[in-house]
């Protein structure tokens, strides 16, 4: 671990000099003793609110400029603020299993305080360690069994590696995020992290009480930055849940990293950066959007001779612009991204993921084996033609077209009906029990598809149905 240096200007005060929303100018006495950029600064308001202040720039001479981590509601010209010393500092100890906290460390779940002894910053320097992918993945790289057909076939996934899940609003990424809580989580033996960085207070206590009746809750820290706080909050939540992932991981544990929704963490940047004055991008991001994004998905990393953190994001897409700036950014970070389609949501496919406009890194015959790369192999290139004859089938018929295209084109539309499953989190709201496969029935079942087997059934059989049917 990093050595933390604090700044030395613990109990320092100062007082409150302008107040712009979020934005708090604090005038300190002594030009040449003043809190260190990303230091926290405490004051309050007139009703003794407590208002949390993050150092972001020093202005010249006695001036900082602060960016509210709470809200600024009825605070004062000239309060006093009491400088901390450090950056955030939050507890990393085991009591926060089944607790939730926000960005401070602080219990928000009615559930009583947290006796905590060890608490750690969670801005750290980047660690810039020699890059070996042994120490990325392992000696042996572990595939991790999601339950989820789809996921297991075409995008397997890898202790230690990162997964996005990237899709436009309404296209489900969050039930995806839910569905490998449960799945992976129950059959995991290592921790779970899970950030919630600036999405609906509902998805939160739903989670919440999923996890609870599920059992899983003592198997998992939680961490929420909503989207009714300061962007500062929605910002550091990622570094919070960060920290979290990385204690667990030096102490020999295999960490599962969910953050729901990796986006809402940029917004929040771009948010700071307009408040701040700087000039955006053309995009109207923040200038620093790449080192950003960047500097938090480096830390999300193993480390040698310990344990490990798996990560899996939720990324929203704006206006389903997979050329957006803030999605390319996230995904040259990925070594596996899931493309949720729109058009696959509406028309009832779940989980809707385009296979054609999502890929893996661990497709391939040295790490999944040769039967499972030629499966995956023959499933895309037949949902490939059915997409391409799909529009000709609509104008002419499928009478019309040769043979061979005949049979691919059925099993194409059999193969992307038993790609969809009923989940075990929306079962409340199907009334459907959720379907669990293990990766070799998912295979057992695609090459009999792929071979013929099924032929003579409809692909209405096979929508939304675990195992094919026998």
């Amino acid at each position: 671990m990093a050595e933390i240096f604090v700044s030395g200007t613990e109990g320092l005060e100062g007082r409150v000099h302008s107040v712009r929303g979020p934005v708090v100018d604090v005038r300190f006495n002594n030009a040449e003793r003043l809190p260190a950029v990303y230091d926290v600064i405490m004051t309050q308001t007139i009703d003794k609110q407590k208002v949390v202040l993050q150092v972001a720039e020093h202005l010249g001479g006695k001036d900082v400029r602060c960016i509210s981590l709470t809200e600024t509601l009825n605070l004062q010209l000239s309060a006093k603020v009491v400088c901390t010393g450090s950056p955030i500092k939050v507890p990393v100890g085991d009591e926060l299993y089944g607790r939730i906290i926000n960005v401070f460390g602080e219990p928000v779940d009615q559930m009583g305080p947290l006796d905590s002894k060890e608490f750690r910053v969670i801005r750290v320097p980047p660690v810039l360690d020699p890059f070996n992918t042994k120490d990325k993945f392992g000696e042996v790289l572990e595939i991790l069994e999601t339950g989820m057909k789809y996921i297991d076939l075409l995008y397997p996934l890898v202790k230690g590696s990162k997964t996005g899940i990237l899709g436009g609003a309404g296209c489900g990424k969050s039930v995806v995020i839910l569905e490998l809580i449960n799945n992976i989580v129950k059959k995991h033996s290592g921790s779970c992290v899970f950030a919630g960085i600036g999405e609906r207070v509902r998805e939160g206590y739903d989670l919440f009480q999923e996890l609870k009746e599920s059992n899983l809750l003592d198997k998992v820290k939680l961490v929420f930055g909503q989207m009714n706080e300061t962007p500062g909050c929605r910002y550091e939540c990622v570094n919070t849940g960060i920290t979290l992932a990385e204690t667990l991981a030096e102490s020999n544990k295999d960490v599962l990293l969910f953050m729901d929704n990796f986006y809402r963490f940029i917004q929040g940047g771009q948010e700071i950066s307009t408040l701040l004055g700087r000039v955006p991008g053309e995009s109207g991001y923040q200038p620093t959007l790449a080192s950003e994004v960047n500097y938090a998905e480096e830390r999300i990393r193993s480390i040698p001779g310990r344990g490990s953190i798996t990560s899996f994001q939720a990324v929203y897409v704006p206006a389903d612009d997979m050329t957006d700036p803030a999605v390319v950014a996230i995904f040259s970070n990925l070594d596996n991204v899931m493309a949720l389609s729109r058009d696959l949501a509406q028309k009832g496919f779940y989980p809707a993921i385009d296979a054609l406009r999502s890929a893996s890194s661990f497709l391939d015959p040295l790490i999944v084996g040769h039967r499972h790369y030629r499966l995956g192999g023959t499933v895309l290139t037949l949902i490939a033609k059915y997409n391409s004859l799909k529009r000709i089938v609509q104008v002419v018929g499928i009478d019309e077209l040769p043979k061979q295209d005949q049979i691919d084109f059925k099993r194409g539309e059999k193969i992307l009906n038993f790609m969809t499953q009923p989940f075990a989190v929306a079962e409340p709201y199907t009334g459907k029990p959720g379907a669990y496969l293990h990766i070799e029935e998912t295979l057992e079942d695609v090459e009999k598809i792929v071979n013929g087997a099924y032929d003579k059934l409809g692909s209405q059989d096979f929508y939304l149905i675990g195992r094919a049917p026998s």
